[in-house]
Formats: structure tokens, C-alpha cells, sequence
């Protein structure tokens, strides 16, 4: 399974997100009221029954050929914006975080044994996955700051034993991949395991904002965990490094998926603005309503160009991870703006699960804070500014 990307034509990617964007809107959004969407996400049932219907259309994985080869980033964004017009579209069609980035980690980095074992289920669509990495905060634990972790493995003959715990583990639940970050002595490990296993406990699901990721976000107990030494990917110490590699197009991801909802929700809340009538005349004839759709429209293109120009960065093969700190506040923080102007010209309706938008934005009001809060990228982005400057005065 290659790892290259893949340089389709225009006009091929267009087709392919054309494609993408037809099937979430008349096959995927009717399900945005099944009953099997909960406070953790879609069940297990409902996704495996969306991806069957992506299967058979053809769209599932589809930032990821037949061949094994990705698409490039720029190319990727044009697909995944439009599979996030649902909040169930990304489940659906195989582009949802954290499968998506550690798909991609994988193709990146993996060995053919272990893309054989735990990549081509997950490209598939059979099997979801997590990342865990996040530790709880009341313990001290690796959060924004990944150099805290607790988490401890150390080699007992040809198994690695790991113990600690972790927190935030989105879609552990469920999940039959893991990817377990740990640190030895000699540095950051990161591991590939199959799931469940019985010495990973999930202690519990936690209640959080957002609801369209399946299996939520749960706190993990590791309780000796053995793991054979061939499934550690890499060497000891290069944790971090691969964590890297998946890092800065995760963040764009995120971007990518939820600049789609927003579009969507933009798209309902100009609709109820045409629609609804007050004092007289159509909200949207309102200058306070019309102009909050107009600055959406406004915040929409400059974060679809931020995305474009993080994504050529990416595709230079440059880790990207200022430009990926940079495209990830500006986009975060416009899309919050957007979800919340919606929710705002919309009124009492804006607020019931009548329409996606409320959802909307409880899911890109936590997106301010996954794959690193706002205040940590400014704060790295100032740290690069004073060692330029600095390096500059000589």
C-alpha cells in the first residue's frame, strides 16, 4: 500500500468531490435525525451501515486510491470539505478524525507487515481506530504539552510492557486499531495494537460539547499491557517524530471537514433569513441579520484560501507545522464565528436540534481546543517570531 500522493487532474478531483458531496447530502444528512445518534456519537450499527452505503457509491476512503496512494493535500481538501456538509458525512465516507490521520500516519511509516495487519481494515472502512496520546489533566498528564507524559513502556524480552493512563481517547470505544504513545528510556514510542485488548480499560466516556464523534472521548486505564516488539513503529525514542509526521496534516483535516459544516449551516441560516419574516420585512432585509450572513460569507473565503495555502505547503513535503499552527487558529476561530452568527440569525430555532447548526457549533466550539488550543499555537507561533527576530539582530 503506497504512501506517495497521488497528482490526479482537476477535473478527476472535482468529479470525485462532486461525487462525495451528492452522496452526503441525499444519502447521509437524512440520517442526521436517526435516533442512533447520541451524546457519543453514531453507533456502531449506524456507521458500519452508512459505510455500506458509501461503499456501494463508490465514495468510501476517498481521499485514499485504489492503489493505496493519497491524494495530494490541496486535492484532499477539496474532498474532505465537502464530505463535512453532514456532521455524519466524515463517518460515512472514511475521512473522520483521528482514522483519517492515522491512516495517514500509517501509509507514511508503517511496514508492509503492519499495513497489511492494521492499515487496509481501516482504508477499508471495517474498522475505526484511536490515537492515545491525551493523559488526564488532574493527574499531570501529557495534554498540550506531550513532553509530560506519564505513560511508561520498557522492554521485557521480545514484548514491550506499558503502563499509565490516558484521557480524551477519541473513539477507543469501538475501536478495533490503536495507536498507543508510551515513553522508554530511551524517548517518546509509539505502538500499534490490536483493540479491544483486556489490559486497556476504558474507565468511562466522558460528557462532552461535541457528539459526532463515534465512541466519544474516554479516559483509559493501561494496566500491563504487552505488546511484541515488531508492532512498535519505528524505534525506541522516534515517538515524537512520527507524531509530527501525522500532526500537521491532522490539524488541516480538522480545518477541511468542519469548513464543510459551517457551509452547511451557512447555507440553513440563509435559508430561515429568506424565509422568516419580522417587523415587516425578510430577516435578511434586516441590515443586523443580512450583514452577519455577509461577514460569513467573507470569514468562509478566507479560511477555504487558508486551507488551500497550508495544504500546497504540505504538499512541498515541508512538515508545515508553523503554516499548520497559523491556518489552524485562523480557520478554527473564523468557523466559530460563522456557527455562532448562524445560530444567532436563526433565533429560538437556532438553538433547538431542529437543523445541524446548533450542533455545528457545539462541534467547532471544541474544535478550538482538539489538535491544540488556540492559545498554544499563538504562543509556539510568538516563540518562532523571537528566535527569527533574535537570529536576525545576530
Amino acid at each position: 500500500m503506497s504512501s506517495h500522493a497521488e497528482q490526479l487532474t482537476e477535473a478527476e478531483v472535482t468529479a470525485l468531490a462532486d461525487a462525495v458531496e451528492r452522496f452526503v447530502r441525499d444519502v447521509v444528512a437524512p440520517y442526521e435525525r436517526d435516533p442512533r445518534c447520541g451524546a457519543h456519537g453514531p453507533t456502531e450499527e449506524l456507521v458500519m451501515e452508512l459505510r455500506e452505503k458509501a461503499r456501494a457509491a463508490g465514495v468510501l476512503t476517498p481521499h485514499i486510491r485504489p492503489d493505496g496512494r493519497h491524494l495530494t493535500q490541496r486535492q484532499t481538501a477539496v474532498v474532505l470539505q465537502r464530505s463535512g456538509l453532514s456532521p455524519l458525512g466524515p463517518v460515512a465516507v472514511n475521512t473522520m478524525a483521528p482514522d483519517e490521520g492515522n491512516m495517514y500516519l500509517l501509509g507514511k511509516v508503517g511496514s508492509p507487515e503492519l499495513k497489511e495487519r492494521f492499515l487496509k481494515p481501516m482504508v477499508e472502512g471495517r474498522a475505526r481506530s484511536a490515537f492515545f496520546m491525551t493523559e488526564p489533566a488532574e493527574e499531570n498528564g501529557a495534554g498540550s504539552d506531550p513532553s509530560m507524559m506519564q505513560t511508561t513502556c520498557h522492554l521485557d524480552g521480545n514484548h514491550w510492557v506499558i503502563n499509565g493512563r490516558k484521557a480524551f481517547i477519541t473513539g477507543a470505544e469501538g475501536a478495533k486499531v490503536g495507536i498507543v504513545m508510551a515513553k522508554a528510556e530511551e524517548g517518546a514510542c509509539m505502538f500499534l495494537v490490536d483493540l479491544p485488548n483486556p489490559a486497556i480499560r476504558i474507565d468511562r466516556v466522558l460528557e462532552t460539547i461535541d457528539s459526532s464523534m463515534p465512541g466519544g472521548h474516554a479516559v483509559i486505564t493501561i494496566d500491563n499491557l504487552r505488546v511484541p516488539a515488531d508492532q512498535m513503529l519505528g524505534e525506541a525514542g522516534e515517538g515524537f517524530r512520527y507524531a509530527q509526521i501525522r500532526l500537521s496534516p491532522a490539524r488541516l483535516s480538522h480545518c477541511m471537514r468542519w469548513y464543510g459544516a459551517c457551509v452547511r449551516a451557512q447555507e440553513i441560516a440563509t435559508a430561515y433569513a429568506v424565509k422568516r419574516k419580522a417587523f415587516g420585512k425578510l430577516l435578511i432585509d434586516h441590515e443586523g441579520v443580512g450583514f452577519m450572513l455577509a461577514e460569513n460569507r467573507i470569514d468562509l473565503k478566507q479560511a477555504e484560501l487558508m486551507i488551500d495555502w497550508c495544504a500546497s505547503v504540505l504538499d512541498t513535503g515541508a512538515l508545515g507545522t508553523k503554516e499548520s499552527s497559523i491556518a489552524k487558529v485562523a480557520v478554527s476561530e473564523a468557523l466559530m464565528r460563522i456557527a455562532d452568527r448562524c445560530v444567532q440569525v436563526m433565533g429560538g430555532a437556532g438553538v433547538t436540534g431542529d437543523t445541524i447548526v446548533e450542533q455545528v457549533y457545539r462541534e467547532v466550539r471544541a474544535f478550538r481546543i482538539y489538535d491544540g488550543p488556540t492559545e498554544v499555537h499563538k504562543w509556539s507561533l510568538a516563540k518562532a517570531i523571537k528566535r527569527e527576530a533574535l537570529t536576525a539582530q545576530g
